[in-house]
């Protein structure tokens, strides 16, 4: 079969195909209901699992892949929770302590938080995430200075009343003047602003990195209390030393907590690829059973296209003698009724996409979505290879028509 007569039965079994699909419209519509639910959720699991994969992707960016956390528990401790609670605390101490001995830390920055209103003339934000630190935060947090300066080593050493803020903060509380010099209110505490931060965004859609105020860390716990969780963000020097410098950590923190050799960490060395695993193990269990529930859709459209076929096919036996006797071959039946089946489903998959679209936008407003158009292209192809299959036994039966019979057949 040359390409132009390939072209040219294509045309002329694409007409035949929507001729038969006008002819019985109510037929054609309740045919392709299944296929259409089918690529609506076939679109709205890929538009569901693109999106939180960009917004994971994001979030997790402020993590930063080189840097790593030195906490009381691991961040997925799980059952296991119950034998670390009585954990000794990270205190500030060990945070000078690794940022003393380390060779190869790129920074070192103690952090610990709390929460707080804070206030400016009349304006007042409820809870704001106070966080108390040393200069080294904006090298190990990923954040940037959109306006202004960060905290320089003598105010985070002094314990001088100053602070940077977050972009939310600054707008809310700042709409229309230079926040800079601005002095706000901290629990009734003074801080003069002397800088604020880029927008980051959330860590996992749940906890605003924007909605803070970093400020010296002696003068935070001065005025907010010491007994508080530290966590010590050491950041590496390049991501190929990420290990070597992990491993330079645990020792300098087991000589610091006095563990004997043989003795387990009591503390945890967190980093971005705990995060990356887990939300790796959710995704597979989520596509999983997307994949389960949108097969079983398709299965049960497919199931309805073949069905509907095979009634086309005894409906127009007569047609198939017809076209057999004056010559056409088995492969053109077969290919015939093979493209009805695949323009049925494709226009149950144009249908199930301008259904998805909306309703991605809507779902939008709750869970992160993206629909690239690989996820368009993806559907209609899963909708063309589920009518060429559904097709076939109707097709190939049509094709294997004897014409002196179908001729006779009323």
């Amino acid at each position: 079969m040359t390409f132009v007569y390939f072209l040219a039965q294509l045309r002329e079994g694409l007409f035949i195909s929507f001729h038969a699909l006008r002819a019985n419209k109510m037929r054609s519509v309740l045919t392709t209901l299944g296929i259409v639910i089918g690529i609506v959720s076939v679109t709205l699991m890929g538009t569901a699992i693109e999106g939180l994969d960009r917004a994971f992707n994001r979030s997790i960016a402020a993590i930063g892949a080189d840097v790593l956390y030195v906490q009381k528990f691991p961040w997925f401790a799980g059952e296991e929770w119950f034998t670390m609670r009585n954990r000794r605390d990270i205190t500030l101490e060990h945070a000078k302590t690794v940022a003393r001995q380390s060779n190869l830390a790129a920074a070192v920055a103690p952090t610990v938080g709390t929460m707080r209103p804070t206030k400016y003339r009349e304006k007042v934000i409820e809870a704001v995430s106070i966080i108390g630190s040393t200069d080294d935060y904006i090298s190990t947090s990923g954040a940037n200075v959109a306006i202004g300066r960060f905290l320089t080593s003598a105010e985070s050493d002094g314990g001088r009343p100053v602070a940077v803020i977050g972009s939310d903060v600054a707008e809310n509380l700042f709409s229309f003047e230079d926040p800079i010099g601005k002095t706000i209110k901290v629990a009734n505490y003074s801080y003069r602003v002397v800088g604020v931060l880029e927008k980051q965004g959330s860590l996992l859609g749940m906890v605003s990195l924007d909605n803070r105020v970093i400020v010296p860390v002696s003068r935070f716990y001065k005025q907010f209390g010491s007994r508080r969780y530290v966590t010590v963000t050491v950041k590496a020097p390049s991501m190929e030393m990420v290990e070597e410098t992990k491993e330079e950590i645990r020792g300098i923190m087991r000589k610091a907590r006095r563990l004997d050799p043989g003795a387990p960490d009591d503390f945890a060395i967190n980093q971005q690829e705990a995060f990356i695993q887990v939300f790796n193990g959710i995704g597979i269990v989520v596509a999983g059973v997307g994949l389960f529930i949108t097969g079983l859709s398709l299965f049960v459209g497919g199931i309805g296209i073949m069905n509907i076929m095979f009634v086309s096919v005894t409906e127009r036996t007569k047609e198939i003698g017809i076209r057999k006797a004056i010559g056409a071959p088995r492969k053109i039946i077969l290919f015939q009724f093979l493209t009805e089946a695949a323009m049925l489903c494709l226009l149950g998959g144009v249908i199930g996409l301008l259904i998805a679209f909306p309703l991605s936008l809507i779902i939008d407003t709750v869970l992160p979505t993206a629909m690239p158009i690989s996820i368009v292209v993806v559907a209609l192809i899963v909708a063309l290879l589920v009518g060429i299959f559904s097709g076939f036994l109707p097709a190939y039966r049509a094709s294997r028509l004897d014409p002196v019979d179908a001729l006779r057949y009323e």
